[in-house]
């Protein structure tokens, strides 16, 4: 005989399926002393890994573990890269009597050969008098005129805002270099000289080495390794903590000391971005200043040259001067 729905119209099994569902349903109900214990250690993880939407998941005990359906393990939503750059926090690295270290990092992560500088530290007069330092990657644009002119469609801007190159598309025309009002762009003009493990690597456009010879590279944005949750080399480098690297989806920043609102942090501080003028919507946000909670004199001109670590280099290998070119 067919058993009989209930009152609710549904079928007993159906029923106790259902119960059953929902008291699992219920033991992870949080309570809210839970959420807040879980809020608050997800900060101090956002700090220790910062980037790392999902490390929250690590914060809960064996004991606490989510049960599988209630991850969503495919979020809806891209992320939407952006740097933060603190000149009161940035002297060129005078207070430390060595080159500029966020150029140090990105070379020394990218095996990035003599002479090129993607992210490179220049000395600006102010307004009322002495210098600042100012810090200048890719700015990854959101109306890039680099993209705009390539005829081989060798570089794009990407969802999550990077704009990249792929050497094994580019001609080598240099189309991109005229075009970039940053001058951000560099041509390997001869075999670069990079170190002999950066042969070893896989090449992929996210991270742009091993270098060819006859291609246009640039500062990538990093966004590989900060999906991994770690911030780019060039603000690992930063002895003063003055690169901050955020997510305009989350709304939050980091410099690995602290955890900023991203958006609050720009218009509380008097954000601007370089050039707005050309409306090419740059992902790099500067903090006016010169130094100052370094305690740097604006009139204490000068920085340490640049140098490349690399002792040993690939056969064949040939530096020049970008200036001459």
């Amino acid at each position: 005989m067919a058993e009989q729905p209930t009152g609710d119209g549904t079928l007993p099994e159906d029923k106790s399926a259902e119960d059953g569902r929902r008291e699992n349903l219920r033991k992870w109900q949080l309570s809210r002393r839970r959420l807040l214990k879980i809020m608050g250690a997800a900060g101090l993880a956002a700090v220790a890994t910062p980037m790392v939407p999902g490390a929250i998941s690590k914060i809960l005990g064996a004991s606490d573990e989510v049960p599988a359906e209630a991850v969503d393990k495919k979020p809806g939503r891209l992320r939407r890269w952006a740097m933060v750059i603190d000149l009161r926090r940035c002297d060129g690295c005078q207070s430390i009597g060595k080159p500029p270290q966020c150029t140090l990092g990105c070379i020394e992560g990218h095996f990035a050969p003599e002479p090129m500088q993607w992210i490179q530290v220049f000395e600006y007069d102010l307004p009322g008098g002495g210098t600042q330092f100012i810090p200048v990657p890719c700015q990854s644009c959101q109306n890039p005129p680099c993209v705009n002119v390539c005829p081989v469609g060798a570089t794009w801007s990407t969802p999550e805002g990077p704009v990249l190159i792929d050497q094994d598309r580019c001609i080598g025309c240099r189309m991109c270099m005229a075009a970039c009002p940053y001058d951000r762009r560099f041509f390997t003009w001869a075999t670069p000289p990079i170190p002999p493990e950066a042969l070893l690597a896989d090449y992929h456009p996210e991270r742009q080495f091993p270098l060819q010879k006859g291609v246009t590279s640039k500062c990538d944005f990093c966004p590989d390794i900060a999906r991994g949750g770690r911030l780019p080399y060039c603000a690992q480098g930063c002895p003063n903590s003055a690169i901050y690297y955020g997510d305009f989806e989350e709304d939050m920043a980091t410099n690995g000391e602290e955890v900023v609102e991203l958006s609050k942090f720009l218009s509380e501080n008097q954000a601007y971005r370089l050039k707005e003028e050309l409306n090419t919507k740059p992902r790099v946000y500067y903090i006016p200043g010169h130094g100052q909670e370094l305690g740097r004199d604006p009139y204490d001109e000068g920085r340490m040259p640049t140098e490349w670590p690399w002792e040993k280099k690939i056969k064949g290998a040939k530096t020049w001067n970008r200036s001459n070119r």
